[in-house]
């Protein structure tokens, strides 16, 4: 049997509190700049159709491309992160988002645009488990879930950035002068990072390439990181394939709703977002014991709102589409679950590594749900127009996700509980003391 005890705050940063919330308020600007890039070609879809002359597969194979950057460079960058620290891989992650989107405000071909979101999504996997890597080192380990919900939840006001302003510009000055501005914003955002923000105190000393290599091979082993992978592939999918891609085609396209309104559903989108972060937080930190449950029913919440939206002819009431918003953007704090597991399973040494690890999961299935609405929609839309009822046979491809991400996190549950030699039933799991309150139970 091995267990895992939580790590022990450092004295300095329970003394460098006010200087831990500044450092966290520069990295969640980065985080936030970040998702605006990250976002801005989903508000820009249908626009992006004309200018590129591109088909529902080909617009869905920009956003794939860049998920897919961004996921295969999770474990790489952890591993960096690990070695150098979160100053250098933020201010780095902003200068190449930001050279990404200049690239983009120039583009006029398919290709041009592609090499600028593989550009962004290079910067956008080096940004946030470099902030998230700063909540770690600076904070005491009872604030870090609810701080870490923080940081995902306010770095979606980026969302916001990219669905008013950026909209705005986009039809105001127009494409140039829209990308353009995000590219200024993020070399702000890089000078800022590099100029301020800082490792932390106690950092170890950078590992070896061959202790490098022993922990991505341990973290990957203890079965409670790949339960954090499965929390997050589970939870995330939906809410990112809605922001990232076709949630705002579907509300104007397939629902007919007038652009402005899909833009205000989709700031309602990133409030809930935020509103329900640090509540889901405050659970994590309260009920260790229950994780895995919570995860279950934001999942249970979201499938239940899309079954009842695609079962009601298009155009579905106001109310309903309300109600899906608000469902789905539970998978974003959700998928922050998955970061706690990976937290409180793995030593400060390797936490890097095993928060990127954790992160593959949620854009993987990201990246395979929004590749296969694009190919329903293309296969039902030969004219080129996305009618409601190509929409709403194309969101039904997540029921194969789901089923795959719950079996996922069900089975890495029970192997987690074995491998700390915990019991697997459910009656039996239900332990007193100090084990009920241990972070290290992966309920």
């Amino acid at each position: 049997m091995q267990t895992l005890s939580e790590p022990q705050d450092i004295p300095a940063k329970q003394k460098a509190a006010p200087i831990a919330w500044a450092l966290w308020g520069i990295g969640v600007l980065a985080y936030a700049v970040a998702v605006l890039h990250r976002t801005s070609f989903g508000v820009v879809g249908l626009d992006a159709v004309h200018r590129f002359d591109a088909s529902a597969g080909i617009l869905a194979s920009f956003t794939v491309l860049q998920l897919l950057v961004y996921a295969s460079m999770q474990v790489p960058v952890g591993l960096l992160l690990d070695r150098i620290g979160p100053r250098r891989m933020v201010a780095g992650g902003a200068l190449l988002m930001a050279a990404g989107q200049a690239l983009m405000a120039v583009s006029s071909d398919v290709g041009t645009a592609v090499a600028a979101r593989v550009m962004v999504g290079a910067g956008d996997a080096m940004t946030f488990i470099s902030v998230l890597g700063i909540v770690a080192t600076w904070f005491p380990n009872r604030y870090v879930p609810v701080v870490t919900q923080l940081t995902g939840q306010l770095g979606q006001l980026g969302q916001v950035l990219s669905a008013i302003p950026l909209v705005a510009l986009l039809h105001g000055p127009g494409w140039g002068t829209a990308f353009g501005s995000a590219a200024a914003l993020g070399v702000l955002v890089a000078v800022l990072s590099f100029a301020f923000l800082r490792n932390g105190p106690g950092r170890e000393d950078a590992p070896s390439l061959r202790e490098t290599g022993v922990h991505l091979a341990e973290t990957w082993r203890h079965p409670g990181t790949r339960l954090g992978l499965w929390a997050h592939f589970v939870t995330q999918f939906t809410t990112n394939t809605f922001a990232l891609m076709w949630g705002y085609p579907y509300l104007v396209s397939g629902q007919g709703m007038r652009p402005a309104t899909a833009s205000t559903l989709l700031t309602l989108f990133v409030l809930v977002n935020i509103v329900s972060g640090p509540v889901i937080g405050r659970l994590v930190a309260s009920y260790p014991l229950r994780r895995s449950w919570l995860v279950l029913g934001i999942v249970g919440l979201n499938a239940a709102a899309w079954a009842a939206v695609l079962a009601w002819p298009p155009p579905a009431p106001a109310w309903l589409l309300v109600l899906l918003v608000m469902c789905v953007a539970l998978g974003g704090p959700g998928s922050m679950i998955g970061f706690d597991y990976a937290r409180t399973f793995n030593p400060p040494g390797r936490q890097g590594t095993a928060t990127g690890i954790v992160n593959v999961g949620g854009f993987f299935a990201t990246l395979v749900t929004i590749l296969m609405i694009g190919l329903v929609l293309d296969a039902m839309s030969p004219a080129g127009e996305f009618t409601p009822e190509a929409f709403r046979a194309a969101w039904t491809v997540q029921t194969v996700i789901w089923a795959v991400g719950v079996a996922g996190v069900l089975r890495s549950r029970v192997r987690t509980r074995r491998h700390l030699g915990l019991p697997t039933g459910r009656g039996k799991g239900r332990s007193t003391g100090r084990r009920r309150r241990s972070p290290r139970d992966p309920r």
